[in-house]
């Protein structure tokens, strides 16, 4: 991240509501790979990894490929307040990504099951 996160860049960001459910499931889930995320928004790969691209190049996203799979989960270098916002708007709208938690929680294939599911 080569400049800091500016609470301008962070509602620019999530101004559209794919990007928004992306970041939040991300911030629930740790990490995600973009099979997932089409998985649980229920939208197209080409749609999917235009907006992960813009998230990624606005430094709220950081990007890892392992094997067949690209995984996304917050930059690490993101201040405290982005984090806490980004928890805060969780805790406070569990119902609101209910559906698509379920999605992908019912992921046939999902590379890693995670412990959310359970």
């Amino acid at each position: 991240m080569t400049e800091a996160m500016t609470p301008t860049a962070l509602f620019k960001c999530l101004a559209d509501d794919t990007r928004t459910k992306i970041t939040l499931l991300i911030v629930r889930e740790g990490e995600l790979c973009v099979c997932e995320l089409t998985a649980a928004l229920d939208q197209s790969q080409p749609k999917i990894s235009r907006h992960l691209a813009l998230l990624r190049s606005a430094g709220l996203l950081m990007d890892r490929r392992q094997g067949q799979w690209v995984y996304y989960r917050l930059h690490p270098e993101l201040p405290d307040w982005v984090t806490a916002v980004l928890k805060d708007v969780i805790d406070a709208n569990q119902q609101w990504l209910q559906d698509e938690a379920t999605r992908l929680c019912d992921m046939n294939g999902r590379p890693i099951k995670q412990a959310v599911c359970d």
